[in-house]
């Protein structure tokens, strides 16, 4: 049996980019034999400095709002203290209770659709009920130190792999960085697929 294509997604839930991604990068999971190694980043990890950030933000506000334009999605940006480390957190769980997917979906859409902070846990909270998580455990869960650990691993994981920015997806040597490079992952994947044959 032919073993699935290992890809790495290195994802920041704060990156307007990753909302984008999330649209989309699920067909590489849906249409090819491949297996995604979830490596979810916290706080600033993946993502421009702050003192680089607000140069960036009026120009990266403007070009995610014409990608959401021709999506058909809403881009509604989230308050600017918002912090990602609980929604990373609470992707570990989820992952664990198989309910990764439509997490991440729904996280993004409260985050960036309707423009919530993922940072508060009386946003997160219902999001994780609506996904199967249990409230009273998803709650615990993100606070405590065991993911923290593994989100720190899956920084320098990303560090020692290349990755400088998010969303990033990586199979073997070759880093693909940004949402509109989905399509060239594609391309790997069905060149992989043809060679097989």
């Amino acid at each position: 049996m032919i073993e699935p294509v290992d890809i790495s997604v290195f994802f920041n839930f704060r990156s307007p980019y990753c909302y984008l991604a999330s649209k989309n990068m699920f067909r590489l999971f849906d249409n090819f034999h491949a297996r995604m190694i979830w490596r979810p980043l916290a706080g600033w990890d993946g993502r421009s400095q702050p003192e680089r950030q607000k140069y960036k933000l009026p120009i990266v506000r403007q070009d995610v709002a014409r990608f959401a334009q021709r999506m058909g999605i809403p881009c509604n940006p989230p308050p600017m203290t918002t912090d990602s480390t609980r929604a990373a957190a609470g992707s570990l769980l989820a992952e664990a209770k198989g309910v990764l997917r439509p997490y991440i979906v729904e996280v993004m859409r409260a985050e960036w659709g309707d423009g919530k902070d993922i940072g508060d846990l009386e946003v997160l909270l219902p999001v994780a009920e609506r996904v199967g998580l249990d409230r009273d455990e998803f709650e615990t869960w993100v606070d405590s130190g065991d993911p923290a650990k593994q989100l720190a691993v899956n920084w320098e994981a990303a560090e020692k792999a290349g990755v400088f920015g998010v969303p990033s997806f990586t199979i073997d040597s070759e880093i693909f960085w940004g949402n509109d490079r989905i399509e060239f992952v594609e391309d790997l994947l069905r060149d992989r697929r043809l060679a097989r044959l």
